[in-house]
């Protein structure tokens, strides 16, 4: 078989999605097996608030969730004591998030679950080969995500 009908667009786009799901289970079994009660959503909003406070919008974008799904996340969080929403003293309609000292904890627990998923995904790759990978999907994103031609 060719690479033209091996990889058409259907299939491309097929196989990113399979990648991408299983990612996220394997991280989500990881994080169950190790008695953390947490979805992917939750451990990339846990994981973008660990560099720092973030708004809704950036959050929502990091877990690629619309804002509504985004401030449900953000309650089951919340609810669990891990982050606090934060009203911005020079606008009081902006909202900031932060992780509590039990988030910070729990993330300095799980912070190193992404690179063992990581570690997981990659196996059998060397270092070359890794970065080939990388390299490509990075020109396919770019490719997609050019205005231009």
């Amino acid at each position: 078989m060719t690479t033209s009908s091996t990889c058409n667009g259907s299939s491309l786009g097929l196989m990113f999605r399979q990648v991408r799901d299983a990612m996220w289970a394997y991280m989500e079994r990881e994080l169950q097996a190790g008695g953390h009660d947490l979805t992917f959503s939750q451990y990339i909003t846990l994981k973008t608030l660990g560099a720092g406070r973030a708004g809704v919008s950036e959050l929502a974008r990091a877990a690629q969730l619309h804002p509504g799904a985004m401030t449900r996340v953000l309650d089951k969080l919340e609810a669990q004591g891990l982050v606090a929403r934060v009203t911005d003293p020079q606008d009081r309609r902006a909202l900031h998030v932060d992780l509590t000292d039990e988030g910070r904890r729990l993330w300095s627990v799980v912070g190193d679950y992404g690179r063992r998923v990581h570690a997981r995904a990659m196996h059998g790759f060397d270092a070359s080969e890794q970065a080939r990978l990388m390299d490509m999907l990075s020109r396919v994103r770019d490719n997609l995500s050019s205005d231009s031609d």
